[in-house]
Protein backbone atom coordinates (compact mmCIF):
# COMPACT_ATOMS: atom_id res chain seq x y z
CA UNK A 1 0.00 0.00 0.00
CA UNK A 2 2.77 2.55 0.95
CA UNK A 3 4.29 1.54 -2.72
CA UNK A 4 1.23 2.56 -4.00
CA UNK A 5 0.25 5.77 -2.93
CA UNK A 6 4.53 6.79 -3.02
CA UNK A 7 5.33 5.71 -6.62
CA UNK A 8 1.84 5.53 -8.40
CA UNK A 9 0.44 8.64 -6.39
CA UNK A 10 3.03 10.55 -6.08
CA UNK A 11 2.87 10.84 -2.08
CA UNK A 12 6.11 11.93 -0.10
CA UNK A 13 6.85 10.03 3.51
CA UNK A 14 7.40 12.28 6.13
CA UNK A 15 7.75 9.34 9.05
CA UNK A 16 7.18 5.74 8.51
CA UNK A 17 6.80 3.68 11.56
CA UNK A 18 5.92 0.33 9.87
CA UNK A 19 2.20 0.03 10.49
CA UNK A 20 1.52 3.73 10.34
CA UNK A 21 3.32 6.06 7.40
CA UNK A 22 2.56 9.53 7.63
CA UNK A 23 2.86 11.75 4.17
CA UNK A 24 4.07 15.17 4.15
CA UNK A 25 1.10 16.37 2.92
CA UNK A 26 -1.08 15.19 5.88
CA UNK A 27 -2.32 11.93 4.79
CA UNK A 28 -1.57 9.20 6.63
CA UNK A 29 -2.22 5.13 6.54
CA UNK A 30 -2.24 2.76 9.45
CA UNK A 31 -2.52 -1.38 8.84
CA UNK A 32 -4.49 -2.39 11.80
CA UNK A 33 -3.13 -5.29 13.39
CA UNK A 34 -5.64 -7.81 15.45
CA UNK A 35 -4.11 -6.92 18.84
CA UNK A 36 -4.90 -3.62 18.58
CA UNK A 37 -7.82 -2.00 20.20
CA UNK A 38 -9.87 -0.50 17.10
CA UNK A 39 -9.20 -4.13 15.68
CA UNK A 40 -10.88 -6.03 18.43
CA UNK A 41 -13.47 -3.19 18.28
CA UNK A 42 -14.18 -3.79 15.04
CA UNK A 43 -14.31 -6.94 15.38
CA UNK A 44 -15.90 -9.33 12.40
CA UNK A 45 -14.82 -7.07 9.80
CA UNK A 46 -11.22 -6.90 10.61
CA UNK A 47 -9.89 -9.33 8.28
CA UNK A 48 -6.09 -9.71 8.66
CA UNK A 49 -5.94 -10.74 5.24
CA UNK A 50 -5.76 -6.85 4.40
CA UNK A 51 -9.07 -6.50 2.93
CA UNK A 52 -11.09 -3.52 5.36
CA UNK A 53 -8.60 -3.08 8.14
CA UNK A 54 -7.10 -0.14 6.67
CA UNK A 55 -8.69 3.12 7.92
CA UNK A 56 -7.78 6.50 6.57
CA UNK A 57 -6.21 9.02 8.57
CA UNK A 58 -5.96 12.72 8.74
CA UNK A 59 -4.10 14.33 11.12
CA UNK A 60 -4.12 18.63 12.37
CA UNK A 61 -2.19 20.93 14.63
CA UNK A 62 -6.09 21.99 15.58
CA UNK A 63 -7.76 18.87 17.13
CA UNK A 64 -10.41 20.75 19.17
CA UNK A 65 -11.92 23.04 15.83
CA UNK A 66 -12.01 19.95 13.69
CA UNK A 67 -14.02 18.24 16.18
CA UNK A 68 -16.22 21.12 16.67
CA UNK A 69 -17.15 20.89 12.85
CA UNK A 70 -17.19 17.30 12.97
CA UNK A 71 -20.05 17.52 16.26
CA UNK A 72 -22.56 19.60 13.71
CA UNK A 73 -22.22 16.85 10.86
CA UNK A 74 -24.73 13.30 11.47
CA UNK A 75 -21.46 10.92 11.69
CA UNK A 76 -21.14 7.31 12.52
CA UNK A 77 -18.77 7.27 15.31
CA UNK A 78 -16.72 4.07 16.24
CA UNK A 79 -15.45 6.60 19.05
CA UNK A 80 -15.57 10.45 19.62
CA UNK A 81 -12.01 11.56 21.54
CA UNK A 82 -9.71 9.23 22.95
CA UNK A 83 -6.04 9.15 24.23
CA UNK A 84 -3.97 6.37 22.79
CA UNK A 85 -1.58 4.61 24.35
CA UNK A 86 0.87 7.04 22.69
CA UNK A 87 -1.07 10.18 24.11
CA UNK A 88 -2.29 10.88 20.81
CA UNK A 89 -5.87 12.38 20.59
CA UNK A 90 -8.25 10.53 17.84
CA UNK A 91 -11.47 10.14 17.11
CA UNK A 92 -12.65 7.66 14.55
CA UNK A 93 -15.81 7.34 12.68
CA UNK A 94 -17.69 6.66 9.04
CA UNK A 95 -17.87 8.76 5.91
CA UNK A 96 -20.98 8.23 3.65
CA UNK A 97 -19.67 5.65 2.48
CA UNK A 98 -18.99 3.59 5.60
CA UNK A 99 -15.15 3.90 5.28
CA UNK A 100 -13.40 4.29 8.48
CA UNK A 101 -11.94 7.72 9.37
CA UNK A 102 -9.54 9.27 11.88
CA UNK A 103 -8.81 12.06 12.74
CA UNK A 104 -5.63 12.84 15.21
CA UNK A 105 -3.38 15.37 16.41
CA UNK A 106 0.09 15.19 14.68
CA UNK A 107 2.87 14.31 16.12
CA UNK A 108 4.12 17.78 16.59
CA UNK A 109 0.86 18.59 18.84
CA UNK A 110 0.83 16.07 20.97
CA UNK A 111 4.85 16.09 21.66
CA UNK A 112 4.46 19.77 22.55
CA UNK A 113 1.12 19.15 24.55
CA UNK A 114 3.78 16.56 26.89
CA UNK A 115 6.49 19.47 26.95
CA UNK A 116 4.12 21.89 28.07
CA UNK A 117 2.43 19.98 31.22
CA UNK A 118 5.83 19.83 32.32
CA UNK A 119 7.54 16.28 31.22
CA UNK A 120 11.30 16.54 30.29
CA UNK A 121 12.08 15.41 26.70
CA UNK A 122 13.05 11.96 27.44
CA UNK A 123 9.84 11.51 29.43
CA UNK A 124 7.81 12.62 26.14
CA UNK A 125 10.18 10.34 24.39
CA UNK A 126 9.09 7.35 26.38
CA UNK A 127 5.44 8.21 26.82
CA UNK A 128 4.92 8.65 22.92
CA UNK A 129 7.39 6.30 21.69
CA UNK A 130 8.36 9.34 19.35
CA UNK A 131 12.75 8.99 19.15
CA UNK A 132 14.30 11.21 21.44
CA UNK A 133 15.87 12.95 18.45
CA UNK A 134 12.27 14.03 17.01
CA UNK A 135 10.90 15.20 20.31
CA UNK A 136 14.03 17.33 20.58
CA UNK A 137 13.78 18.79 17.32
CA UNK A 138 10.29 19.69 17.86
CA UNK A 139 10.20 21.03 21.63
CA UNK A 140 13.31 23.31 19.60
CA UNK A 141 10.16 25.28 18.71
CA UNK A 142 7.86 25.41 21.65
Amino acid sequence: MKTFYQEILQQEIDIDFGNFVGFKNGFSLWKLTEDYPIAKRLGKTYDPSGNRNLEICFETDDYESVDAKLKNQDLKYLHETTEERWGQKTMRFYDPEDNLIEIGETIPCFVKRFKNQGMTESEVSERTSVPLEMVMKICEEV
